[in-house]
């Protein structure tokens, strides 16, 4: 998650298995982590909710409701860290199920053969 590379390729990887909500999920809450402008983190957030958290979103993605329940409070008064629960809920849940499949991944195979790093760090 560290390399832009290898977000961009595993990235691609998720879109095979239709879950690459889960990137941009990941993503768009790092953006929000790094914003110090209240209007702008308003906006952002509320733009990952109807996005990602929402029900009625295409991209929902799989959240408990515990962290749901969460969120929705926060979201009564949004900080850059209003999903940090969420996001480390969609972290371990891609190192967990998505990444190993990806690291035996024919897209994964050919990286190496092209003598890309040989590190399992995405």
């Amino acid at each position: 998650m560290h390399s832009p590379t290898g977000r961009s390729v595993f990235r691609a990887f998720l879109r095979t298995e239709y879950s690459e909500e889960n990137m941009l999920f990941w993503l768009a809450c790092e953006e929000l982590k790094a914003e110090a402008n209240q209007h702008v983190v308003d906006e952002k957030a509320r733009l990952i909710y109807e996005d990602y958290v929402s029900i009625l979103s295409p991209k929902e993605v799989s959240l408990d409701s515990r962290v749901r329940e969460g969120i929705n409070r926060k979201m009564q008064e949004p900080s850059p860290h209003t999903f940090d629960d969420a996001q480390l809920q969609i972290y371990t849940l891609m190192h967990r199920d998505s990444y190993p499949r990806f690291l035996t991944s024919p897209t994964y195979r050919s990286l190496l053969l092209q003598g890309a790093p040989q590190s399992s760090e995405a």
